[in-house]
């Protein structure tokens, strides 16, 4: 099985309690699933801009909780770096595929770069623009399988 590299959506799926993402992950072994550290940032923006927004003055601890719960989740998973590989395939997806290039998916674009780098499967909703990737396979798990 290879790797299973969980994007910043399914993050959030799992910060929020989704059980069906939840269990699916459970079922994994440890070594067996991952995220990147460009999710990580994502993750880490969007509580950096609430906590600092005045309009959430009055929810700082149970902003600062769900960070704490973050970091937590972070703590336990496996973390792929944008290391010199995910870069050279990041320039040759860029180089090679100019669409690519767009600034509205420049992070999904090194997330995939890493997935590639370390023949992982991305795990996403995002198919839009993941499918946008050659040769980077996908999987949704919060959709129902019919068996």
């Amino acid at each position: 099985m290879n790797l299973r590299v969980l994007d910043t959506d399914h993050i959030s799926l799992i910060l929020r309690g989704d059980r069906r993402i939840i269990d699916r992950l459970q079922s994994l072994d440890k070594s067996k699933w991952a995220v990147t550290i460009i999710s990580i940032q994502e993750v880490f923006n969007g509580w950096v801009v609430k906590l600092n927004d005045p309009r959430f003055k009055d929810q700082q601890v149970a902003l600062y909780t769900r960070l704490w719960n973050s970091h937590a989740f972070f703590r336990q998973a496996q973390v792929l770096n944008f290391d010199s590989a995910a870069e050279s395939c990041y320039d040759r997806l860029i180089a090679t595929y100019p669409h690519l290039s767009k600034r509205r998916i420049e992070k999904d674009v090194k997330i995939a770069a890493i997935a590639l780098a370390n023949q992982g499967t991305i795990v996403t909703r995002n198919q839009r623009d993941f499918m946008l990737v050659p040769g980077l396979e996908l999987e949704n798990w919060a959709i129902d399988v019919l068996e």
